[in-house]
């Protein structure tokens, strides 16, 4: 045992994997944590492991993980505050999200998975958080197309809700409100990069009619403000 894991507080929540996934199971966004779905397990179901899978790619490993998740969430759709349970090779994997058939598949999943000893109820707990902050960095929309259009915030959001497989925040508006902040600070520092090679970027007279010259990460930055004069609000 190394000395970070013998120093970690008992109680403190674990993942393996974050995954945000559209309604056909395609991964938009996530991340694997530790070791899971690096290298092929030592031995599948039936006790045995053949070379074709030994010899997969950590990508192709996770993507067949995902195929069988999908197999199993593939039609549900779990309330954002109602999380729904599955497991997939003997992992726990909770998710919110998602669209019931016939409904169209708009509304992603947030998926996340977690050793097989964890608490379904922590898991719920944790995946239900991330889907809250989601909903209000997307402005209340989960579908795909959102989603691919703002994936930067998404990596983001991950981040700020989970480091190295540890949880580090699980409330929604929190996690939003950090996301938006950290997200201010990069455009921030893009802005006087780009200020020190000369002022590119300078956009004039753009986005509403609004008086002067003003780069895009300013006007980016109002938008940002904006949102978050509305998350204070509510």
């Amino acid at each position: 045992m190394s000395l970070m894991t013998a120093s970690m507080p008992p109680l403190l929540p674990k993942v393996d994997a974050i995954l945000v996934l559209d309604g056909e199971g395609n991964r938009l966004a996530g991340k694997y944590y530790g070791d899971f779905m690096k290298t092929a397990s030592p031995s599948d179901a039936n006790g045995s492991t053949d070379n074709a899978t030994a010899t997969q790619s950590a990508e192709q490993l996770r993507q067949s993980f995902e195929r069988q998740l999908q197999s199993k969430i593939g039609g549900i759709a779990a309330r954002p505050d109602a999380a729904e349970v599955v497991t997939v090779l003997g992992k726990t994997a909770v998710f919110c999200g998602g669209s019931a058939p016939g409904q169209g598949g708009g509304s992603v999943r947030v998926v996340h998975v977690g050793p097989a000893g964890e608490s379904e109820l922590v898991l719920a707990h944790l995946a239900e958080g991330m889907y809250d902050a989601l909903s209000q960095l997307m402005g209340g929309s989960t579908d795909r197309n959102m989603i691919l259009d703002n994936l930067e915030l998404v990596f983001l959001l991950i981040d700020e809700h989970c480091d190295g497989g540890i949880i580090l925040e699980t409330d929604g508006h929190k996690l939003a409100s950090s996301v938006l902040l950290r997200d201010e600070q990069e455009a921030s520092k893009a802005e006087e990069q780009a200020q020190a090679k000369g002022g590119k970027g300078i956009v004039s007279g753009a986005f509403g009619g609004m008086g002067g010259d003003m780069t895009i990460a300013q006007a980016l930055r109002q938008a940002r403000e904006q949102i978050l004069s509305n998350l204070n609000q509510n």
